[in-house]
């Protein structure tokens, strides 16, 4: 069995010769998300240009939730291929195996509990003929919950459609963009590689590693939707301490693609915003999974990753409501709560 965590970018393979090619190949990881893969593949197929000009897939990492295979069949109706893997790879192996399945020009990586809204595809194309030099592009978003109801908006980066200025110095000091938003030429793929060394943040640490090499294209229109729920890899990872580990290691990782000169500057501004944003969160693992030693462990590693009054705040909340045995009925909107303090 493979490493389900490389520890370099796995290569990513050209398309061979005598395949056709579509324009675009969007390509849909599916663990265990049965209750959203419905409406992910029908936001797609309702902006199909048919299969000449895209290639959807779902690839299932072995889910056990249901039997996937017949639910793509059912919806798509033989318009939406579909791939198990032999056994669970893991997050990362699998979208290494979606782009590897990729033929098309440009590739979409669209999580099976995300969605895109009317108009992306066509958006994301007017960006690559107007930019044809981007080797990514992405539009706005917006986070949604179970239900698709709103939660707030992505940061704005412009106000109208074009390439990012200074991109590369933005996206390292702070993860700006979710995957639902963001397509790839897959010529950029087989050129950097694919995803490696962490499950949280691994996005992170590609989007700055292709704009270290390529401009990069952006439309403010909101027209994908990233759901926040407590099942995503996000909210376990926060509960295992995994999450403060891995986005360290990816803020390490990411130097590298800094001028020397910036370094420094860039990873005390990161490091001091991820300490406040952990500490805020320990509130959520303490009130939304009633975690509350969990939730101390990582207000004290925010607190050694940068003190300050905010961090040794929410340190002491965590150790004080323990000491009181404070219990707190459990509120779900603590989860949908936003958190940026990159702003």
């Amino acid at each position: 069995m493979q490493n389900r965590i490389p520890q370099k970018p796995p290569e990513i393979l050209p398309v061979p010769g005598h395949i056709k090619r579509p324009l675009w190949s969007v390509m849909i990881p599916a663990y265990n998300c049965s209750q959203f893969l419905t409406e992910n593949i029908l936001s797609v197929l309702s902006q199909d240009p048919g299969p000449d000009l895209m290639q959807i897939e779902v690839v299932d990492d072995c889910s056990t939730d249901t039997d996937v295979e017949s639910l793509v069949w059912e919806i798509g109706k033989g318009r939406v291929s579909y791939f198990r893997q032999p056994e669970n790879v893991g997050s990362l192996r699998n979208f290494e195996t979606c782009i590897n399945r990729a033929t098309g020009h440009y590739i979409h990586l669209l999580h099976g509990d995300d969605l895109v809204l009317i108009g992306f595809y066509s958006e994301i194309e007017n960006l690559y003929k107007a930019f044809p030099d981007a080797g990514a592009a992405f539009t706005g978003f917006t986070y949604v919950d179970e239900q698709n109801l709103r939660l707030y908006d992505n940061q704005e980066l412009l106000n109208e459609p074009g390439l990012l200025n200074n991109w590369l110095y933005q996206i390292a000091r702070s993860q700006l963009i979710q995957p639902p938003a963001m397509v790839v030429k897959r010529s950029v793929y087989e050129k950097l590689g694919s995803f490696y060394a962490v499950h949280y943040g691994e996005d992170w640490e590609m989007w700055v590693r292709i704009a270290a090499q390529y401009p990069v294209a952006h439309s403010p229109r909101k027209l994908a939707l990233y759901r926040v729920h407590q099942n995503n890899i996000t909210s376990r990872y926060f509960l295992t301490g995994q999450s403060m580990t891995d986005v360290l290691k990816v803020l390490d990782l990411i130097q590298d693609f800094l001028p020397p000169g910036e370094r420094a500057k860039a990873k005390r501004f990161t490091k001091k915003h991820l300490a406040y944003y952990f500490a805020y969160s320990s509130d959520k693992i303490y009130h939304v999974f009633g975690e509350p030693f969990v939730a101390l462990e990582q207000s004290k590693r925010a607190m050694g990753m940068h003190f300050s009054r905010i961090t040794f705040f929410y340190w002491l909340k965590m150790k004080i409501k323990i000491l009181l045995g404070y219990k707190m009925k459990r509120n779900k909107k603590w989860l949908y709560r936003p958190i940026n303090f990159f702003r």
